[in-house]
């Protein structure tokens, strides 16, 4: 019986993109059958970002149940729920807003790096600065064991473990210290040869067709010193190569890190080679969205179901964090 519990969630902030599942929702498939994982539809989150955009918010939000289901997440293995439908997340974020020194929040590193990121958008928000705050009320409400993280995330995790220290400090033994777990996914390079990110404008999203995939694959960087068709490359200077390493096979890689030294092969060659790699790895997730997609009822229950669980764990927290306040 699988007794560790795990909270994780995704922001709903436009369409799921290969980013987004080779960096946590892949990730979740694997450890689904390790831990009880509860995994939140981040949509509250979503507005620290986009607070003026909510017009497709809903829909959004339903295709990434549909994008989360088809990469292979077992809903009888794990709590599938969105956040916004469970205000206990909202009513322990207020208390904890509380007891929080704001030098806490202030001394976020991806505060300020995240603002740089997202340009053309008012962030001096209370929202955008305790964003923290609220992903520690998330994971601190189901009592969680552990946190799927990368290591840009893990001064976010250890300001939710001081404030669940503060709590317990101040109230009494109430919430555990969560522990993280490192996820070891490389940093997956957008069509520009950025970091993916739908503030860039760069993504592959999961719900693209093959055709799609390949035409936004055939844009993508290589290496900026190869200038002719038989000029030598560098695989190693190429965004493109960085994907081969992710899914192509190791025989493939070999051939065209060769072939790429001595101009044997051209970029165009190898970003269709490229295309075919990402396809094949991204065909089973359509197949399986598209089966979804034909009985989307299916899917909403699984919301209700997850929502309704992951509510009655929250509800109990809340109740024992009032009795330990005296409210």
């Amino acid at each position: 019986m699988k007794t560790q519990r795990l909270l994780s969630g995704i922001q709903p902030t436009g369409k799921t993109h290969l980013g987004n599942y080779m960096g946590a929702i892949q990730n979740w498939v694997t450890l689904q059958d390790e831990y009880s994982p509860y995994l939140m539809i981040a949509d509250l989150h979503a507005l620290t970002t986009v607070y003026e955009q909510t017009e497709n918010l809903n829909e959004i939000k339903k295709n990434l149940a549909f994008d989360i289901l088809a990469s292979g997440i077992d809903p009888k293995k794990c709590t599938l729920f969105i956040q916004s439908e469970i205000p206990e997340h909202s009513e322990l974020h207020l208390i904890f807003s509380m007891i929080t020194p704001l030098g806490w929040l202030k001394r976020v590193p991806t505060y300020k790096s995240k603002q740089e990121e997202i340009q053309g958008k008012d962030l001096d928000t209370y929202g955008f600065l305790g964003y923290p705050l609220l992903q520690a009320a998330d994971i601190l409400l189901y009592k969680a064991n552990i946190v799927p993280v990368g290591e840009d995330q893990l001064p976010h995790l250890e300001l939710t473990r001081e404030i669940a220290r503060r709590f317990n400090h101040l109230y009494g033994q109430t919430f555990p210290d969560p522990l993280h777990k490192l996820t070891q996914t490389p940093l997956l390079l957008g069509t520009d040869g950025r970091k993916m990110s739908k503030s860039y404008n760069n993504t592959l999203p999961l719900n693209d067709t093959p055709e799609e995939t390949e035409t936004k694959i055939l844009r993508m960087l290589t290496d900026s010193n190869r200038v002719r068709r038989n000029d030598p490359g560098n695989p190693d200077q190429s965004p493109v190569f960085s994907y081969h390493k992710l899914f192509s096979d190791h025989e493939t890689q070999t051939s065209i890190n060769n072939a790429c030294r001595t101009a044997e092969i051209g970029c165009l060659d190898c970003k269709k080679r490229c295309a075919a790699a990402v396809n094949t790895h991204l065909q089973p997730i359509r197949d399986r969205r598209n089966a979804l997609k034909k009985s989307p009822r299916t899917v909403e229950d699984i919301l209700e179901t997850g929502t309704k669980k992951a509510k009655e764990t929250a509800k109990e927290t809340l109740e024992d964090v009032k009795n330990k306040l005296k409210i």
